[in-house]
């Protein structure tokens, strides 16, 4: 018969080992899902990829209702389609105008339920504002959201998590023209077009001179070539480029 001595070294090493599978364990269980494939944690889209000439117009809606419908008849008389991101709440309060945004050819995306500062909820509660955004968005659109823009443009790591763990993906910008400060028309017209770009996201609010910017503003975008497309159709595009360039390598 063998007789095994356990010394304090042997003890103190098996316990490092044992923290360290632990440790594995827990991170493995974070990067996979129930089918054992490694689920990608994505980062906040800042801008396309398409290459193309497109400019991406985001307007975050959660008040400034009054200003809508001249928006949306500048984006109609220069061929923009633009993507709406609002709130739950606001959304219960103008189902109408919320339905006649979606029927002139915008696309719908989620604020979250309330105009709160994310990064102060918990996981859990990020989903939840989502989820009810989502279910009042589907309601009055017969459409679900997928994109998320947070208020106050607020990104940790932790609220990008939440998000990601819903499949949507998480939009930010490259251009902001700060409109809800009300600077001068002038003013937002050059944030964006002295440094428009290819694949450019422009974020923007509902503000009078935000509505006194716009002819302006998208007419010098159409002079120089930019097609303004929502967000939708910018990430389906990039998707196809990507699938074109491996296809023909």
């Amino acid at each position: 018969m063998r007789i095994y001595f356990v010394t304090k070294r042997n003890l103190l090493t098996t316990g490092v080992l044992l923290l360290l599978i632990c440790g594995f364990l827990g991170v493995s269980m974070v990067y996979f899902n129930h089918t054992g494939v490694a689920t990608p944690k994505k980062s906040p889209v800042y801008q396309g990829n398409t290459g193309q000439k497109v400019v991406a117009l985001t307007v975050n809606v959660d008040w400034g209702e009054e200003y809508i419908p001249a928006m949306l008849e500048a984006f109609k008389k220069n061929d923009a389609r633009v993507t709406f991101f609002v709130t739950g709440k606001w959304a219960e309060k103008h189902p109408e105008l919320l339905k006649t945004m979606k029927k002139a050819g915008h696309s719908i995306q989620n604020h979250g339920y309330k105009h709160l500062h994310f990064d102060q909820l918990s996981s859990a509660q990020t989903q939840e504002q989502i989820k009810k955004a989502e279910e009042i968005i589907y309601k009055l659109t017969g459409e679900r959201s997928r994109f998320f823009a947070s208020p106050y443009g607020e990104k940790s790591q932790q609220l990008v998590t939440a998000v990601n763990d819903m499949n949507y993906e998480f939009i930010m910008w490259s251009l902001d023209t700060i409109d809800w400060q009300r600077p001068a028309p002038e003013t937002i017209v050059n944030r964006v077009v002295s440094r428009v770009h290819n694949d450019a996201i422009v974020l923007m609010h509902p503000t009078e001179p935000t509505v006194k910017a716009l002819p302006e503003m998208l007419g010098q975008l159409k002079k120089q070539g930019y097609r303004m497309i929502s967000i939708d159709e910018m990430l389906k595009d990039a998707k196809i480029e990507k699938k074109t360039a491996k296809t023909s390598n």
